[in-house]
């Protein structure tokens, strides 16, 4: 619990609005999260293939529309929905849950924490944001940089890590969009000063070089939302819904998935809680092209079976809290397309419809840049790319989900 110097403190904040503070943890030393072995290459942070996948693909919207049929499955319990995104991207899943959610639950508030390293995602996201606010007043949206462990209670584990912990209220003013999309670009300084990524010498991963947590809300709802907005040391890991799409790459040993990822969100689910998982799932027109220019390469090795039993291991007699489900209604494997037009599939197909469906096969697959430049050099790409295209008359690829969710007492 903070000490009486630092309540006054967040009091003040509380009062005064946006505020940067830094608050130390009193806790135990606890070693840092473990990061993924070096040797497995972070493809995910590569921006320039993020972005031209996320919009020439459809993947964000099918993965939002499959989330938000959890929302049929929880029961809410004072005084908020509480929904945790263990890793938001570029925002658009999280905002068409949001959407999803306020059509469900117009009248409840909303706690939604986002989990996010890259700085360009979060100002994605925030850019989001304003009509969310517009639409549903009564909402508290956080955002940070915390590890998979630390991110759902927003507690920093480590001492030294905890004594640069910045915990930053934006307190929005005004009734419109517009206002609150003013308010939320000012806090780009703000971000570029604490929003930064480091490497680990150890892993080659990112990693913060400061925890943030950054809590937004409106004023206006302030009185409403008290028991909601979250304070340094006193929150609850107790989740009505965790989103983790696509949370480890696919080459990540079973281990690691369960050990690191899956299981400290399994953790964070409140009593009735269900946690969705998705990734990639392969064998689809995208992993043909990948195998046409490096036969035998599948990088899907563990399928959401193998990730539920390595799951049920980690938590050992916990497990029995939880139903693991890997039969899902509906189907747990569904596809999304690549946008095309019917015509651009016929004869010659252009060049930049060629470098979108290359981009996106080698993305999904997650085919190192090492990797890349000998078939870029070589030009087999091209051939390997176009005739699976005209083959099956476009290009899509196939997601897995398993649902995990907790027994209510």
């Amino acid at each position: 619990m903070p000490d009486d110097t630092s309540a006054r403190a967040a009091a003040t904040a509380r009062r005064s609005g946006p505020r940067a503070r830094t608050k130390p943890a009193a806790m135990a030393p606890e070693p840092a999260p473990a990061q993924e072995p070096r040797d497995s290459f972070r493809f995910f942070d590569n921006r320039q293939k993020y972005l031209l996948f996320v919009n020439t693909c459809g993947e964000k919207w099918v993965v939002a529309n499959r989330v938000a049929q959890e929302l049929s499955h929880i029961v809410p319990r004072p005084p908020a929905i509480r929904v945790f995104d263990a890793g938001i991207g570029d925002g658009t899943v999280l905002m068409r849950v949001i959407r999803a959610m306020h059509h469900r639950f117009p009248t409840m508030l909303f706690y939604v924490v986002g989990k996010e390293i890259s700085l360009e995602d979060v100002r994605l996201t925030l850019e989001k944001l304003p009509d969310r606010f517009f639409e549903h007043p009564a909402s508290v949206v956080v955002l940070t940089n915390l590890y998979y462990a630390e991110a759902p209670s927003l507690t920093v584990r480590s001492p030294a890590a905890a004594r640069r912990l910045v915990w930053h209220e934006a307190v929005l003013s005004g009734n419109s969009s517009h206002d609150f999309e003013r308010q939320i670009t000012d806090l780009q300084p703000f971000l570029a000063a604490n929003w930064k990524a480091g490497v680990n010498p150890r892993t080659g991963n990112a990693t913060y070089e400061r925890p943030v947590v950054l809590v937004l809300y409106r004023e206006d709802h302030r009185f409403l939302l008290d028991r909601t907005i979250p304070r340094p040391g006193a929150v609850q890991a107790d989740y009505d819904l965790v989103i983790a799409s696509q949370p480890y790459r696919a080459r990540a040993p079973l281990e690691f998935k369960a050990g690191r990822v899956i299981a400290p969100l399994v953790r964070a689910l409140a009593p009735g809680g269900r946690l969705i998982a998705i990734h990639s799932h392969g064998r689809d027109p995208g992993a043909e092209i990948v195998q046409s220019v490096w036969p035998g390469d599948d990088p899907f090795q563990h399928d959401r079976h193998d990730v539920l039993r390595a799951v049920r291991r980690e938590l050992g007699a916990a497990a029995r809290s939880y139903n693991l489900n890997a039969r899902i209604q509906g189907g747990a494997i569904f596809r999304y397309d690549m946008h095309t037009l019917p015509s651009e599939m016929k004869g010659s197909i252009g060049t930049s419809t060629l470098l979108a469906a290359w981009n996106a096969a080698i993305y999904v697959s997650q085919i190192e840049d090492e990797r890349l430049t000998e078939a870029v050099r070589s030009g087999r790409y091209v051939d390997a790319t176009q005739a699976v295209l005209l083959r099956r008359g476009g290009l899509w690829f196939f997601d897995e989900c398993y649902v995990i969710s907790r027994h209510r007492p």
